[in-house]
């Protein structure tokens, strides 16, 4: 299309025709696209393109290779938005629809010809913004991802020297790999002694999950830091009985509670219910309730 006759026929028409055409394309993408996308953004989007898609089918090599970088940067946006395949490839499509119908309607008979090459050209547009966008979509699902780990492997401050990891769902390789990376970074800026890992939300422990646990423990241990394991359950506990496994000298404990006791009474603190006196009240005690504080 960007030689011979037939190629600036076709520019010719799409010249001439400029208007009704451009006016019908937009209004065939923005029924897809309606209230995610200004009509202001639609029309000065598509104007660009129609002028570049003129330019290229007119033998211009260097607004060819604009052509394809505008829809490509279009089809990466549509792919951030939340825009479906469908949605983002009509956006090319629609051109030539919207030319047909203005064939149809002009009946000209000299436009039929160039039709068919034309389709083509469009056709490979669409397929390269296709397949921008699902190179796009495929690294925003790998973000989203990478996210959800981070956020569900939160590494928390229990108390002075103390940090929390409560993990939740299940734990495979790269999730460790989070968790590892996680707790390590947090030792190093608070400089806590003890780490309680509290697996009460994981649903089942199996050889697989033990082994991620215990090099998480020895990732810790290498900084200096004790592990305490929280949240074994009867289920879980009669689990790893039966599977053989073996924590060796880790600590384990039922509940998190116990596991922060335990690890403030290493710390040389203990627990204690401090009475308050009859009849006196607080504004953030309630009446006959005790408050419990750490003594070193």
């Amino acid at each position: 299309m960007t030689d011979g006759s037939g190629g600036r026929d076709i520019t010719q028409l799409l010249g001439a025709w400029r208007d009704p055409v451009l006016n019908r394309w937009i209004e065939l993408v923005g029924e897809g696209v309606r209230g995610r996308i200004t009509e202001r953004e639609l029309r000065s989007e598509l104007t660009e393109l129609y002028e570049l898609v003129e330019r290229a089918l007119g033998g211009d090599d260097t607004a060819a290779g604009e052509l394809r970088a505008a829809l490509a940067e279009i089809s990466r946006g549509r792919a951030r938005q939340g825009f479906s395949p469908t949605e983002t490839a009509i956006g090319v499509f629609a051109l030539k629809q919207s030319l047909y119908e203005e064939v149809r309607k002009t009946r000209d008979q000299r436009a039929y010809s160039e039709l068919i090459d034309f389709s083509s050209f469009v056709d490979e547009l669409g397929l390269a913004t296709f397949e921008t966008y699902a190179s796009a979509r495929e690294q925003v699902i790998a973000d989203q991802a990478e996210q959800l780990l981070e956020l569900s492997t939160p590494v928390v401050k229990l108390w002075d020297g103390v940090v929390g990891v409560p993990l939740v769902g299940t734990l495979d390789s790269a999730r460790t790999q989070v968790v590892m990376e996680t707790l390590l970074e947090t030792l190093v800026e608070t400089r806590s002694r003890f780490a309680v890992i509290d697996i009460t939300g994981v649903a089942a422990v199996d050889t697989e999950v033990a082994q991620h646990l215990m090099k998480t423990v020895m990732a810790a241990r290498l900084m200096g830091t004790h592990c305490v394991i929280s949240g074994i359950r009867p289920q879980i506990a009669q689990t790893i009985v039966a599977l053989g496994i073996e924590f060796g000298d880790i600590v384990t404990k039922s509940s998190l509670a116990d596991a922060l006791a335990y690890v403030l009474e290493r710390s040389g603190l203990r627990v204690v219910r401090r009475p308050v006196a009859c009849g006196a009240t607080t504004p953030h005690t309630p009446r006959n309730s005790g408050e419990a504080r750490a003594e070193g």
